[in-house]
């Protein structure tokens, strides 16, 4: 195929015959031209031997960078001179993309794509396209699309989640250590199991004394208790058309842009620093994503596998525009959980959908387990309900007030089925999940 240039030199040959009186001169240049443009199509390396392949990162984290390599190989006989495009989904925010190079016979080259994603999710590579040029870059060779697709080495970049919660983690762990009576001496109350026998010392509790033990020994004993663990922990997200949703407000501030982002993504941060406490606490923790659907499912593991096995499963997560099925969400939390466990649903206080979706099926849920249902609000919405500058501020406030107190309603109805609420803007919604998780564990109602 011929280059720019060379298709603007023959439009001027041509228009040089057309123009002057000996259209030999011109004829004369597109011959010249054509037979430039024929030598170099057949000086051009062959695209059809050229080799290419990918290594480097598989996985990375939502704002961090990865690099991707390119490895091209001539293995034709002819030097090798091309631009080559490395092309990506947009989303991938790979660059430079184009590429410059020179190859002999036989050699080979690395071209380096950074990549910095936008989005979670799998991020895979598209076609590879190779222009090679003739010597006077006057025409060049390019394999068909459909050649070009079959040439390309696929590879898919995971995007894993943000774990911007993990902030909160040391917080957490020492409210958790002070339940666990690490920091403060181990006694008897609400949501305690036995623990050990020891020595009475002075101020401890009465009512710890083992009279039995006491009996047996020369010493008083007393016993000693601590948080009840091995209880079960199920993070149910709604990956339903409301998990689409964004939330928050867009920041000037290059750290905060994140906040604009959809409900699922903030209910995944959420879920995985509970889970990571409450795998720190000794609980079984399981995770269930639903909507029309179960879209991914993982059981308890050990310390250390639990975390990468979730934020695994939650990676290629995306919301779904469609109704959720609360009835198939609490059959499987039913034949999925056989013991008392603290349910933490991640949906939205929309009427419409807990309404009619949720409530007719939340007695079978509440009467064997205990619920949290957790919600990301948008806090762009407070802030118009309180707006009363022009005619138009006016009207939105009046909106917003009623979303607000369609969201009041909502939580007075789960209050009554037993339901704690947990309805925070989305830079605290991760902590205060995991508080509320803490303050049930602390009373005993897990």
């Amino acid at each position: 195929m011929l280059t720019r240039w060379s298709g603007l030199w023959l439009l001027a040959g041509a228009a040089a015959v057309a123009a002057t009186r000996q259209p030999w001169v011109g004829l004369a240049f597109i011959a010249v031209m054509l037979a430039a443009v024929g030598a170099d199509l057949l000086l051009a390396g062959t695209v059809a031997d050229v080799r290419l392949s990918r290594d480097g990162d598989r996985q990375v984290r939502l704002g961090g960078t990865a690099t991707v390599n390119l490895t091209v190989t001539n293995r034709g006989r002819r030097p090798l001179v091309a631009d080559v495009r490395d092309a990506w989904v947009p989303s991938a925010g790979a660059g430079p993309g184009l590429f410059q190079i020179r190859l002999g016979p036989g050699q080979r080259v690395a071209l380096q794509t950074t990549l910095t994603p936008t989005r979670r999710g799998d991020r895979p590579a598209a076609t590879v396209t190779i222009r090679s040029y003739g010597p006077l870059r006057h025409a060049y060779r390019q394999a068909r699309r459909r050649a070009a697709a079959e040439q390309s080495p696929p590879w898919t970049l995971r995007v894993l989640p943000r774990f911007d919660s993990k902030q909160f983690l040391a917080e957490k762990l020492a409210k958790l250590r002070i339940f666990d009576g690490s920091v403060v001496t181990r006694g008897r109350g609400q949501g305690t199991e036995f623990d050990a026998l020891r020595e009475y010392v002075i101020g401890d509790d009465v009512r710890s004394i083992d009279w039995r033990a006491t009996a047996r020994r020369s010493d008083v004993v007393v016993r000693t208790w601590r948080p009840e663990r091995d209880r079960h922990v199920v993070c149910v997200i709604d990956t339903g058309r409301t998990s689409a949703v964004r939330v928050g407000t867009t920041s000037t501030d290059p750290g905060d842009v994140h906040l604009d982002e959809p409900r699922l993504d903030a209910a995944i941060d959420a879920a995985l620093l509970l889970a990571e406490v409450a795998n720190r606490a000794g609980d079984k923790v399981s995770l269930l994503a639903v909507d029309s659907a179960v879209r991914t499912a993982v059981s308890g593991g050990s310390n250390r596998t639990l975390l990468p096995k979730m934020v695994a499963a939650l990676a290629p997560l995306q919301p779904q525009l469609r109704e959720t099925d609360f009835g198939l969400m609490v059959s499987e939390i039913l034949r999925r959980e056989r013991k008392r466990a603290l349910v933490v649903l991640f949906s939205a206080l929309e009427p419409g959908a807990l309404g009619e979706g949720l409530m007719p099926v939340l007695n079978q849920l509440t009467a064997r387990h205990k619920v949290l249902l957790a919600a990301v609000h948008d806090q762009s919405v407070a802030d118009l309900a309180g707006r009363h500058d022009t005619a138009d501020d006016i009207y939105l406030s009046v909106a917003a007030q009623k979303t607000l107190a369609e969201r009041r309603r909502v939580v007075s109805a789960l209050s009554r089925h037993d339901v704690e609420v947990v309805d925070a803007p989305i830079k605290l919604f991760a902590s205060k999940v995991t508080d509320a998780y803490l303050e049930l564990k602390a009373a005993g109602k897990l």
